[in-house]
């Protein structure tokens, strides 16, 4: 007869094979990630994300939250370095809504979306020297304030001038000073928001700034703004509620627009959609979330991606969701120190929820698991594994596997004392050699186990 151990480390892996076994979407399973914002920076993907809390069941969002990526697979944590009280002005502890990140001349800037303290809807901006920060008010003021005000994109121009866009029930842009703090000339509307041909036919939607419905395009919130091969494009979420993905294009920054059309349909269990595209390592990538995430909804969203490639007329086509996600395009090497919050996906696992530059993987029950994808183990010359924990709760051991977790694993380490770093020796057997994907179990009592800091590989 199995006993409670047992039954429960048999659950988990029964919900690793229901849940995750080929699906990378969503990208980021530890955490609720919506609205995600990539920016490709050398050989790094950092995504900029708001954060929905738990226990959600309205918009409920405190701070924003960033990951790295180089392989479009792996997603490591680097904290949750901005929340509303970075903003002295603004309403604290709600209304973290949708923002993006852009580095320009050595600064970093970060443009998001919070309430004044008197309820008003207004933009505002943090810098940085690097994407953990620390991170602070650039002005000490809302950078601008005004209904439907929420969803700032900024965009840079081949010529190095910024601009920003933003709106919900409304289209306005301005081209930013080089400080990237200021208007050089204001704002105004998108040329083109109200006409059909631009942003969609028009329909009935409720503008709550008026109370009632008026007839408006199919642009709804969220811009997207990039450039390729000289044409400019916005993306953005359209229809009203539930939204889809459109977007529209123009010879100039300021339009003519067209209208192009539908991208993506609407997000699976979340009535928004909301991200970007990116171009990585020769691939084109849409960011997008949905509510698929074991108690996803529509107030607990997540990150997904999906790869697609330009029509040769420059088009965007239609890109279908998926579970699989993209594919890796590049490998983890395990002999490196790796972060336990880098993972490709994960079960019962959380991060914590500090700034700063270290972070670590916690509530941590048996039966937990951490997924790697693509890890490369060469020659299979690693003869053991060293681990890191930080606080413990109570004692527990972790067990790395190769590919799945139905089979015998090639090392374990027993913990028992906090701020322990221990090996586990790799046998001759079963020794891992190329590249395959790991999973880390989490083994214990009933009760929460430890933080786990980072692991490697040994060679001795």
């Amino acid at each position: 007869m199995l006993n409670r151990f047992s039954r429960l480390v048999l659950m988990g892996i029964a919900l690793m094979t229901v849940f995750a076994a080929k699906a990378q979407n969503p990208a980021i399973s530890a955490i609720y990630t919506p609205d995600p914002a990539p920016y490709v920076h050398g050989d790094k993907v950092y995504l900029f994300v708001d954060h929905d809390e738990d226990d959600a069941v309205y918009f409920k969002m405190k701070d924003w939250l960033v990951f790295s990526t180089e392989d479009m697979v792996n997603w490591t944590y680097l904290g949750a370095p901005v929340s509303t009280e970075t903003f002295a002005w603004a309403k604290q502890g709600d209304r973290a809504w949708a923002a993006q990140a852009v580095e320009h001349k050595g600064k970093w800037y970060w443009y998001l979306c919070c309430n004044t303290a008197d309820g008003k809807d207004a933009l505002c901006v943090a810098v940085a020297d690097n994407p953990q920060g620390p991170w602070k008010d650039a002005i000490g003021k809302p950078l601008a304030t005004g209904f439907g005000f929420i969803d700032p994109t900024v965009f840079i121009d081949d010529d190095g001038t910024p601009y920003l866009f933003w709106g919900n029930k409304g289209f306005w842009y301005g081209k930013l000073n080089d400080d990237m703090i200021s208007f050089a000339d204001g704002y105004k509307e998108v040329p083109g928001y109200t006409d059909p041909k631009s942003f969609g036919a028009l329909q009935s939607k409720m503008d709550w700034s008026i109370g009632r419905n008026r007839e408006m395009t199919q642009y709804e919130e969220g811009p997207w703004v990039t450039k390729q091969n000289g044409m400019y494009y916005a993306v953005y979420p359209a229809g009203g509620v539930p939204e889809y993905m459109a977007y529209s294009t123009a010879p100039t920054v300021n339009g003519p627009w067209t209208f192009r059309g539908r991208i993506m349909n609407e997000a699976e269990n979340s009535f928004t959609i909301h991200g970007g595209n990116i171009t990585f390592k020769g691939h084109n990538y849409m960011f997008y979330h949905n509510g698929a995430l074991p108690n996803g909804g529509g107030f607990r969203r997540s990150t997904a991606i999906e790869e697609f490639k330009f029509n040769n007329d420059g088009t965007i086509p239609f890109i279908p969701f998926t579970k699989e996600g993209v594919k890796p395009v590049g490998k983890l090497d395990p002999t490196k120190r790796v972060e336990a919050e880098t993972m490709a996906s994960s079960w019962g696992v959380k991060l914590d929820r500090k700034g700063g530059k270290d972070h670590y993987v916690t509530s941590v029950h048996n039966g937990d698991w951490i997924k790697l994808r693509n890890v490369d183990f060469g020659e299979g010359n690693a003869t053991a594994v060293s681990a890191t924990i930080g606080q413990l709760k109570n004692a527990g051991s972790i067990e790395f596997f190769i590919d799945k977790l139905d089979g015998s694993s090639f090392a374990k380490i027993d913990f028992g004392k906090a701020n322990e770093t221990k090996e586990g020796r790799i046998t001759g057997r079963d020794k891992p050699k190329g590249t395959h994907d790991v999973y880390i179990l989490f083994r214990g009592g009933d009760e929460e186990l430890f933080d786990l800091d980072w692991w490697n590989c040994l060679q001795y």
